[in-house]
């Protein structure tokens, strides 16, 4: 495989795609096998649709002179991506965590782009397969490029920084996320600091929140430059953070009132505003970015739905995002609370438990009516006036059919194949 050949191909296309149903004129589309289906079978498809080449990894398939043949066309994507990202020579800025890492990548983009040509991962494409793609989306006039890196298991981050390279690392958290994949909290722990290790090995540099005692200890021998709340050793001070429900943070005389709901966003916010003035953007220009951004696709949206007020957070929920969304929901000075919590999903042999620790902490907020829907919740299920458990969806929408809900704050949260978004339209 002459990766130097391919990439001079990939120069003269327009864009790369995986997908027939997404081919663009000019572009390069590479063959990935799937669970289901083998891509080769359209690589004549893709030609036919306006592809210049075609990269396929059996020869059966071979078109014509835009036909690249490879052994494996998976490899040959990451390799491709590799070898475009060392000849673009871009600073990379690479993030991951178990929580909140999509808004905050979305939160520095839009704080770097104020003064930069910027480009950051599209939605959450932060696997081996997105990250390649991420990285074949830049470049000779990004000035810039943001990779988001998602794991579920131990050696993921590792290889995704073999690939992207990045100059600068951010974890957001540690938490019990994909604690089936990883084995435990201690597992996620490692995992994501894989990270950690390739900035070390390269002498790169790593964004922190001094605030959290484990990033602290993890980067105590890597170059760093952090954030803390009334923290005069970090490197950026932030004097004050409240929420109710939006969340306002200050940084000097500055007041940054955002469009995220729940304290659990601040440190998004601080860490785009951190890295923001590590890349010497203007206080003033952070603040208009981050006040102009407004969360979308089922994160932390603030909606209003007849006489209700709602908290959408249904885009992926785990033991850890739960716990603060349900926290900060508590806190809020509203009358008529109700939350609708949806399962947790990839947390394998601790799923029972932590399902009923989560049933378990709520127990005794007999003023905020309660909703659990899905069967690792309806396992659990306890006694309580205001507990309702639902085994599925659709028996939980046939209440709310049967149900007039008015006048009341609601928080809406799951895992993102609950789809809780759907109970939206059964509250006028």
């Amino acid at each position: 495989m002459d990766i130097k050949y391919i990439h001079s191909l990939f120069l003269k296309c327009s864009s790369v795609s995986i997908d027939t149903r997404k081919i663009e004129a000019d572009s390069l589309f590479v063959a990935i096998k799937g669970e289901r289906f083998d891509a080769n079978t359209f690589a004549n498809e893709a030609l036919s649709k306006g592809a210049s080449y075609v990269i396929i990894d059996d020869q059966s398939y071979f078109i014509d002179e835009r036909t690249i043949v490879v052994n494996d066309s998976l490899e040959a994507l990451q390799e491709l991506a590799k070898y475009h990202r060392n000849y673009l020579k871009l600073p990379i800025i690479a993030l991951t965590g178990s929580n909140g890492k999509t808004t905050t990548k979305e939160l520095i983009h839009v704080v770097l782009a104020k003064k930069y040509n910027t480009k950051a991962t599209v939605g959450n494409y932060n696997n081996h397969i997105g990250v390649p793609l991420t990285l074949l989306s830049f470049n000779s006039e990004t000035e810039i490029g943001i990779v988001e890196m998602g794991a579920n298991h131990k050696k993921e981050i590792a290889f995704l920084c073999e690939l992207a390279t990045p100059d600068f690392g951010y974890i957001t958290n540690f938490g019990k996320a994909h604690l089936e994949g990883f084995g435990g909290v201690q597992g996620v722990i490692e995992g994501k600091s894989e990270m950690y290790q390739y900035l070390s090995k390269n002498d790169k540099l790593a964004f922190v929140n001094h605030d959290d005692p484990i990033q602290v200890e993890k980067t105590k021998d890597l170059k760093t430059y952090s954030f803390g709340i009334n923290n005069l050793t970090a490197s950026v001070n932030i004097t004050g953070v409240k929420a109710n429900p939006l969340v306002e943070t200050i940084y000097g005389d500055v007041a940054i009132k955002s469009h995220l709901i729940g304290l659990y966003n601040a440190n998004n916010l601080n860490a785009a505003l951190t890295i923001g003035r590590y890349f010497e953007v203007d206080t003033a220009l952070i603040k208009e970015a981050l006040e102009g951004y407004v969360p979308e696709n089922n994160r932390s949206q603030l909606l209003t739905k007849g006489s209700n007020e709602i908290i959408l957070d249904a885009y992926n929920a785990n033991p850890s995002s739960m716990a603060v969304a349900i926290s900060n929901f508590l806190q809020l000075e509203k009358d008529n609370k109700i939350m609708i919590l949806g399962d947790m999903f990839e947390l394998g042999e601790e799923s029972v438990q932590e399902h009923k620790a989560l049933v378990e902490s709520v127990a005794l907020e007999k003023d905020v009516q309660c909703y659990f829907v899905g069967a690792a919740f309806y396992q659990v299920g306890i006694v309580k006036d205001h507990f309702s458990f639902f085994n599925t969806f659709e028996d939980f929408s046939n209440h709310l059919k049967a149900t007039l809900i008015k006048n009341s704050t609601l928080l809406i949260k799951g895992s993102r194949g609950m789809a809780l978004e759907r109970s939206l339209e059964f509250l006028t």
